[in-house]
């Protein structure tokens, strides 16, 4: 058995085998609700037998929401079109995964088909951000409000009460968005947290606000495993570094959280990414050799050998896949049959089997 098809152990379940999609927005709700373009594009991926789907970013708050077309998890009535999700994705094989998010101050933008501009705070579809400093992430942006502590409970609290929701509603893995300049990451970072409290300065400080969301979200949990999806490097000067993500992997495994989601960027406008295949890689790679939790990789994975090669490699525990898997939902069946591995299909796909 090739190792990209061996499964995926975790403490309370077990994956069929190491590719899993990766949290990738659609902005297709409708005041936070699925609709069935999401029943559609999640199920694809569950017919194609990936062993796991992480839906995209799902607010916590309606101001957590990057766009007004994002999905969220805020009310009761999100529930019911997610366990029609979650029931069809469990039907085929794969586990269900949710990524809760908040995005501060990238929150209240436009699709990104229409424009990527932020929608100003007095604008139809447009709110009040919030951040824990007042920086804009463009400089002609409004500024985010600057975080209260009452504020920063209510955001913990809002995480828990998603967290509540996302178990009725059936998600086996519950990540944690904290990068890619999200509101979690933005508090790591000293270029976007410039706090005097107890929740800025020092490298235990600007970590305390995902610890605390770390204790609410783990005290509702049961036999769902916690993800956390990290940004090891702001890829800036004087920014978050990969010697802090290593320094985090190693404090989260110790609060619960059972695997590290890699990926890198997406903080500050002036960050220099040097963008090639595998470039996010090491990253994880780095995590892996110097914690005990468990690790996944992105960016730029194309083929099935490429992500056995990184699995045998030892750089990786799985390989998390956005842009290919929306080129090809079956991307499993192909790489399978890529790497001479036999799997099951789904038997209504059966009679396609034997011409891949």
């Amino acid at each position: 058995m090739k190792t990209l098809f061996s499964p995926l152990k975790l403490r309370d379940n077990t994956l069929h085998n190491k590719i899993i999609v990766s949290p990738m927005c659609q902005y297709s709700a409708e005041e936070g609700l699925a609709t069935d373009w999401h029943l559609v594009h999640y199920g694809q991926f569950a017919i194609g037998k990936v062993g796991a789907i992480i839906q995209e970013a799902t607010a916590v708050s309606p101001e957590g929401r990057i766009t007004y077309a994002d999905l969220g998890l805020w009310s009761d009535e999100h529930i019911t079109k997610l366990k029609q999700i979650t029931a069809f994705i469990k039907s085929q094989g794969s586990v269900p995964g949710i990524q809760l998010a908040h995005a501060g101050r990238k929150a209240s933008c436009d699709k990104p088909w229409i424009s990527r501009a932020q929608i100003a705070p007095d604008t139809k579809n447009g709110w009040q951000t919030i951040a824990p400093s007042a920086i804009a992430f463009n400089e002609d942006e409004n500024l985010p409000v600057a975080m209260d502590k009452a504020e920063i409970n209510r955001i913990i609290d809002a995480f828990k009460s998603s967290a509540v929701r996302a178990v009725e509603a059936g998600y086996e893995i519950i990540e944690l968005h904290g990068a890619h300049g999200y509101l979690i990451h933005q508090f790591f970072s000293p270029l976007t947290n410039q706090r005097t409290d107890e929740y800025g300065g020092s490298f235990e400080n600007r970590i305390r606000f995902l610890v605390e969301v770390i204790e609410a979200v783990k005290s509702v949990l049961t036999t769902q495993s916690l993800w956390l999806r990290i940004s090891a490097t702001d890829w800036a000067e004087g920014g978050w570094s990969l010697e802090d993500s290593v320094r985090l992997a190693k404090i989260v495994h110790d609060k619960g959280v059972e695997l590290i989601d890699v990926s890198t960027g997406g903080l500050v406008r002036h960050q220099q990414i040097k963008v090639e295949k595998n470039y996010q890689v090491p990253f994880a790679q780095a995590i892996k050799q110097q914690t005990n939790i468990l690790v996944g990789t992105v960016g730029l994975i194309k083929t099935g050998l490429q992500a056995e090669e990184i699995l045998k490699a030892g750089q990786a525990d799985c390989i998390l896949l956005g842009r290919e898997l929306l080129r090809d939902p079956h991307f499993a069946m192909r790489a399978a049959h890529e790497l001479g591995v036999n799997i099951d299909w789904a038997n209504q796909y059966e009679r396609g089997k034997e011409t891949i």
